[in-house]
Protein backbone atom coordinates (compact mmCIF):
# COMPACT_ATOMS: atom_id res chain seq x y z
CA UNK A 1 0.00 0.00 0.00
CA UNK A 2 1.64 3.00 -1.11
CA UNK A 3 1.89 5.78 1.63
CA UNK A 4 -0.95 8.26 3.42
CA UNK A 5 -0.97 11.49 1.14
CA UNK A 6 0.57 14.05 3.18
CA UNK A 7 0.82 17.49 1.49
CA UNK A 8 3.18 20.16 2.73
CA UNK A 9 1.36 23.88 2.00
CA UNK A 10 5.02 25.54 2.21
CA UNK A 11 5.49 24.15 -1.19
CA UNK A 12 2.57 25.76 -2.64
CA UNK A 13 5.17 29.05 -2.77
CA UNK A 14 7.84 28.57 -5.09
CA UNK A 15 9.13 25.92 -7.65
CA UNK A 16 7.79 23.12 -6.01
CA UNK A 17 3.94 24.39 -6.49
CA UNK A 18 3.47 22.25 -9.46
CA UNK A 19 4.72 18.80 -7.94
CA UNK A 20 2.91 19.38 -4.88
CA UNK A 21 -0.57 20.65 -6.94
CA UNK A 22 -0.20 17.08 -8.05
CA UNK A 23 -0.28 15.43 -4.85
CA UNK A 24 -3.56 17.26 -3.88
CA UNK A 25 -4.74 15.94 -7.72
CA UNK A 26 -3.94 12.91 -6.52
CA UNK A 27 -5.00 12.57 -3.23
CA UNK A 28 -8.50 13.64 -4.08
CA UNK A 29 -9.16 11.41 -6.92
CA UNK A 30 -7.63 8.23 -5.47
CA UNK A 31 -7.56 8.33 -1.84
CA UNK A 32 -10.47 11.02 -0.90
CA UNK A 33 -8.16 12.34 2.00
CA UNK A 34 -5.00 14.01 2.71
CA UNK A 35 -3.35 15.75 5.72
CA UNK A 36 -1.62 19.37 5.32
CA UNK A 37 1.13 20.18 7.49
CA UNK A 38 2.92 24.06 7.55
CA UNK A 39 -1.32 24.74 6.47
CA UNK A 40 -1.15 28.49 8.13
CA UNK A 41 -2.82 27.98 11.20
CA UNK A 42 -0.37 28.87 14.35
CA UNK A 43 0.82 25.66 16.50
CA UNK A 44 -0.09 27.90 19.99
CA UNK A 45 -3.58 27.82 18.94
CA UNK A 46 -4.16 24.57 18.03
CA UNK A 47 -2.37 23.79 21.26
CA UNK A 48 -5.00 25.86 23.38
CA UNK A 49 -7.82 24.46 21.28
CA UNK A 50 -6.38 21.13 22.49
CA UNK A 51 -6.05 21.73 25.93
CA UNK A 52 -9.54 23.45 26.59
CA UNK A 53 -11.19 20.84 24.67
CA UNK A 54 -9.30 17.91 26.94
CA UNK A 55 -10.44 20.41 29.96
CA UNK A 56 -14.02 21.04 28.90
CA UNK A 57 -14.19 17.04 28.14
CA UNK A 58 -13.09 16.36 31.92
CA UNK A 59 -15.21 18.70 33.43
CA UNK A 60 -18.41 19.13 31.66
CA UNK A 61 -19.05 15.99 29.83
CA UNK A 62 -17.02 13.05 31.02
CA UNK A 63 -19.62 12.28 34.04
CA UNK A 64 -22.66 12.20 31.38
CA UNK A 65 -20.36 9.71 29.04
CA UNK A 66 -19.86 6.87 31.36
CA UNK A 67 -23.66 7.33 32.49
CA UNK A 68 -24.86 6.52 29.08
CA UNK A 69 -22.70 3.72 29.08
CA UNK A 70 -23.74 2.39 32.34
CA UNK A 71 -27.43 3.32 31.33
CA UNK A 72 -27.37 0.98 27.75
CA UNK A 73 -25.07 -1.87 29.66
CA UNK A 74 -22.47 -1.16 27.10
CA UNK A 75 -19.45 -2.33 29.36
CA UNK A 76 -21.00 -6.22 29.26
CA UNK A 77 -21.95 -6.58 25.78
CA UNK A 78 -21.01 -9.66 23.82
CA UNK A 79 -22.44 -9.16 20.50
CA UNK A 80 -21.95 -5.86 17.76
CA UNK A 81 -23.56 -3.04 18.44
CA UNK A 82 -24.68 -1.01 14.88
CA UNK A 83 -27.00 1.04 16.70
CA UNK A 84 -24.55 3.24 18.56
CA UNK A 85 -21.19 4.90 18.39
CA UNK A 86 -18.36 4.97 21.35
CA UNK A 87 -18.45 8.59 21.13
CA UNK A 88 -19.29 12.04 23.41
CA UNK A 89 -19.79 14.81 21.19
CA UNK A 90 -21.14 18.68 20.79
CA UNK A 91 -21.72 20.42 17.97
CA UNK A 92 -21.07 24.48 17.22
CA UNK A 93 -22.92 26.18 14.18
CA UNK A 94 -20.37 29.24 12.70
CA UNK A 95 -22.10 30.24 9.19
CA UNK A 96 -24.47 31.52 8.64
CA UNK A 97 -25.12 31.94 12.21
CA UNK A 98 -23.02 31.19 14.51
CA UNK A 99 -24.26 29.25 17.99
CA UNK A 100 -21.46 29.28 20.36
CA UNK A 101 -22.93 31.27 22.42
CA UNK A 102 -25.71 29.64 23.07
CA UNK A 103 -24.15 26.24 24.14
CA UNK A 104 -23.77 25.44 27.26
CA UNK A 105 -21.04 24.60 29.64
CA UNK A 106 -18.82 26.25 27.66
CA UNK A 107 -16.75 28.94 29.18
CA UNK A 108 -15.98 32.29 27.97
CA UNK A 109 -12.21 31.80 27.27
CA UNK A 110 -12.55 28.49 25.22
CA UNK A 111 -15.91 30.23 23.25
CA UNK A 112 -13.39 32.91 22.26
CA UNK A 113 -10.52 30.12 21.00
CA UNK A 114 -13.04 28.33 19.23
CA UNK A 115 -14.43 31.58 17.09
CA UNK A 116 -11.13 32.20 16.48
CA UNK A 117 -9.75 28.32 15.33
CA UNK A 118 -13.31 28.35 13.18
CA UNK A 119 -12.79 31.54 11.21
CA UNK A 120 -8.62 30.04 9.94
CA UNK A 121 -10.41 26.89 9.23
CA UNK A 122 -13.25 28.47 7.29
CA UNK A 123 -10.21 30.73 5.68
CA UNK A 124 -8.05 27.53 4.42
CA UNK A 125 -11.13 25.42 3.31
CA UNK A 126 -11.51 28.26 0.63
CA UNK A 127 -7.97 28.52 0.06
CA UNK A 128 -8.61 24.52 -0.60
CA UNK A 129 -11.91 24.71 -2.26
CA UNK A 130 -9.68 27.30 -5.35
CA UNK A 131 -6.96 24.67 -5.04
CA UNK A 132 -9.41 21.92 -6.30
CA UNK A 133 -11.04 24.46 -8.75
CA UNK A 134 -7.45 25.06 -10.62
CA UNK A 135 -6.71 21.14 -10.56
CA UNK A 136 -10.10 20.63 -11.87
CA UNK A 137 -9.84 23.41 -14.49
CA UNK A 138 -12.68 25.23 -13.07
CA UNK A 139 -12.54 29.10 -12.52
CA UNK A 140 -11.16 30.57 -9.02
CA UNK A 141 -14.32 30.51 -6.91
CA UNK A 142 -16.55 28.59 -8.57
CA UNK A 143 -17.32 26.24 -5.70
CA UNK A 144 -17.14 28.61 -3.33
CA UNK A 145 -20.23 30.25 -5.53
CA UNK A 146 -21.85 27.00 -6.06
CA UNK A 147 -22.07 26.48 -2.13
CA UNK A 148 -23.28 29.63 -1.90
CA UNK A 149 -26.93 29.36 -2.32
CA UNK A 150 -28.65 32.59 -0.94
CA UNK A 151 -27.34 32.58 2.73
CA UNK A 152 -23.78 31.49 2.28
CA UNK A 153 -22.43 28.23 2.81
CA UNK A 154 -23.05 26.44 6.38
CA UNK A 155 -19.78 25.75 8.00
CA UNK A 156 -20.00 24.16 11.54
CA UNK A 157 -17.95 21.78 14.20
CA UNK A 158 -18.26 18.57 15.53
CA UNK A 159 -16.42 18.32 18.60
CA UNK A 160 -16.07 14.56 19.77
CA UNK A 161 -13.59 12.61 22.21
CA UNK A 162 -13.50 9.09 22.14
CA UNK A 163 -12.98 7.16 25.57
CA UNK A 164 -11.23 4.25 26.17
CA UNK A 165 -13.61 1.69 25.10
CA UNK A 166 -13.44 -2.40 27.14
CA UNK A 167 -14.46 -3.84 23.51
CA UNK A 168 -13.49 -2.06 20.84
CA UNK A 169 -14.39 -5.21 18.39
CA UNK A 170 -17.81 -4.99 19.63
CA UNK A 171 -18.34 -1.10 19.59
CA UNK A 172 -16.95 1.13 16.66
CA UNK A 173 -16.23 4.79 18.00
CA UNK A 174 -17.97 5.87 14.73
CA UNK A 175 -19.52 3.53 12.35
CA UNK A 176 -18.50 3.70 8.55
CA UNK A 177 -20.09 6.55 6.69
CA UNK A 178 -19.10 9.43 4.13
CA UNK A 179 -19.57 12.60 4.82
CA UNK A 180 -22.71 14.03 3.08
CA UNK A 181 -20.99 17.65 2.79
CA UNK A 182 -18.04 19.28 0.85
CA UNK A 183 -14.91 19.84 2.47
CA UNK A 184 -14.09 18.39 6.01
CA UNK A 185 -10.82 19.97 7.93
CA UNK A 186 -10.11 17.54 10.95
CA UNK A 187 -7.84 18.62 13.66
CA UNK A 188 -7.18 15.10 15.65
CA UNK A 189 -5.30 13.60 18.43
CA UNK A 190 -1.44 13.15 17.93
CA UNK A 191 -1.00 10.60 20.20
CA UNK A 192 -3.65 8.22 19.87
CA UNK A 193 -5.17 6.78 16.52
CA UNK A 194 -8.23 5.03 15.68
CA UNK A 195 -9.39 7.40 12.26
CA UNK A 196 -9.69 4.87 8.97
CA UNK A 197 -10.42 5.31 5.34
CA UNK A 198 -11.39 2.43 3.23
CA UNK A 199 -9.27 2.03 0.21
CA UNK A 200 -8.94 -0.69 -2.61
CA UNK A 201 -11.20 -2.62 -0.07
CA UNK A 202 -8.71 -2.25 3.15
CA UNK A 203 -8.99 -0.04 6.04
CA UNK A 204 -6.05 2.01 6.14
CA UNK A 205 -4.94 3.79 9.01
CA UNK A 206 -5.04 7.85 9.00
CA UNK A 207 -2.10 8.52 10.62
CA UNK A 208 -1.59 10.95 13.95
CA UNK A 209 0.60 13.68 13.38
CA UNK A 210 1.33 16.58 15.24
CA UNK A 211 -0.68 19.93 14.24
CA UNK A 212 -1.73 18.59 11.45
CA UNK A 213 -4.89 19.39 9.22
CA UNK A 214 -6.83 16.06 7.77
CA UNK A 215 -8.65 17.00 4.73
CA UNK A 216 -11.38 14.70 2.96
CA UNK A 217 -14.14 15.57 0.54
CA UNK A 218 -17.58 14.80 0.71
CA UNK A 219 -20.61 13.59 -1.30
CA UNK A 220 -21.32 17.21 -2.72
CA UNK A 221 -17.57 17.43 -4.04
CA UNK A 222 -17.65 13.73 -5.38
CA UNK A 223 -21.27 14.72 -7.13
CA UNK A 224 -19.79 18.54 -8.30
CA UNK A 225 -16.79 16.99 -9.84
CA UNK A 226 -18.70 14.47 -11.92
CA UNK A 227 -16.96 11.62 -9.77
CA UNK A 228 -13.45 12.25 -10.65
CA UNK A 229 -12.90 13.48 -6.59
CA UNK A 230 -13.89 11.03 -4.18
CA UNK A 231 -15.81 10.43 -1.15
CA UNK A 232 -14.36 7.79 0.63
CA UNK A 233 -15.90 5.66 3.47
CA UNK A 234 -14.49 5.83 6.76
CA UNK A 235 -14.65 5.01 10.70
CA UNK A 236 -13.35 5.60 13.78
CA UNK A 237 -12.16 2.39 15.79
CA UNK A 238 -12.20 2.89 19.30
CA UNK A 239 -8.87 2.15 21.69
CA UNK A 240 -8.69 -0.27 24.49
CA UNK A 241 -6.79 2.95 26.02
CA UNK A 242 -6.17 7.14 25.51
CA UNK A 243 -8.97 9.34 25.25
CA UNK A 244 -9.01 10.41 21.84
CA UNK A 245 -9.63 14.10 20.55
CA UNK A 246 -11.28 15.01 17.08
CA UNK A 247 -12.78 18.35 15.81
CA UNK A 248 -13.90 18.29 12.49
CA UNK A 249 -14.73 21.19 10.97
CA UNK A 250 -17.47 20.97 7.60
CA UNK A 251 -17.40 23.50 5.21
CA UNK A 252 -20.94 22.43 3.56
CA UNK A 253 -23.16 23.74 0.65
CA UNK A 254 -26.12 26.48 1.84
CA UNK A 255 -29.32 24.96 2.71
CA UNK A 256 -30.71 26.17 -0.78
CA UNK A 257 -27.70 25.48 -2.85
CA UNK A 258 -27.95 23.37 -5.38
CA UNK A 259 -25.57 21.09 -6.67
CA UNK A 260 -24.74 19.59 -9.80
CA UNK A 261 -22.09 18.32 -11.97
CA UNK A 262 -19.65 21.01 -13.39
CA UNK A 263 -21.06 21.88 -16.84
CA UNK A 264 -17.17 21.70 -17.66
CA UNK A 265 -16.89 18.36 -16.23
CA UNK A 266 -19.50 16.92 -17.72
CA UNK A 267 -18.40 17.67 -21.21
CA UNK A 268 -15.02 16.29 -20.70
CA UNK A 269 -16.08 13.24 -20.05
CA UNK A 270 -18.54 12.92 -23.04
CA UNK A 271 -15.26 13.62 -25.64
Amino acid sequence: MESFPVINMENLNGEKRAITMDKIKDACENWGFFELVNHGIPPELMDTVERMTKEHYKKCMEQRFRELVASKGLEYVQTEVHDLDWESTFHLKHLPVSNISQIPDLDDDYRKVMKEFAVKLEKLAEELMDMLCENLGLEKGYLKKVFHGSNGPNFGTKVSNYPPCPKPELIKGLRAHTDAGGVILLFQDDKVSGLQLLKDGQWVDVPPMRHSIVVNLGDQIEVITNGKYKSVLHRVVAQTDGNRMSIASFYNPGSDAVIYPAPALMESKAE
